[in-house]
């Protein structure tokens, strides 16, 4: 797979789907599968067992992993694309619509 535009800590839009416009984390990132996991954003109802770290087991509420095409990265408040270029002999991500350095 291509080179990934968002990073584990980036603020990401959701821009397509049931959670539209809603604003997360990125918490967990499956390269392989093209994923994300979005911290508030595609809530699912999972039934646990009992385990050594729920003891009780139950229903839980928890996120779900959401397609990176459907999220764009945040600067400034407002969702940009992201591109890369070099700045002197290090490639750095900056915002499109702005031209600022991310990282």
């Amino acid at each position: 797979m291509a080179m990934l535009k968002i990073k584990k800590g980036d603020t990401v839009k959701v821009i397509a789907g049931k959670d539209k416009d809603k604003e997360g984390k990125v918490l967990e990132i499956d390269r392989k599968k093209g994923r994300v996991l979005v911290e508030g954003v595609n809530m699912i109802t999972k039934h646990m067992k009992p385990s050594a770290a729920n003891a009780n087991g139950g229903i839980v509420q928890r996120e779900a992993m959401i397609d990176i095409s459907n999220v764009m990265y945040v600067h400034k408040g407002k969702p940009t694309r992201v591109g890369f270029k070099m700045d002197g002999d290090k490639k750095v991500r900056f915002a499109k619509s702005t031209g600022d350095v991310i990282d």
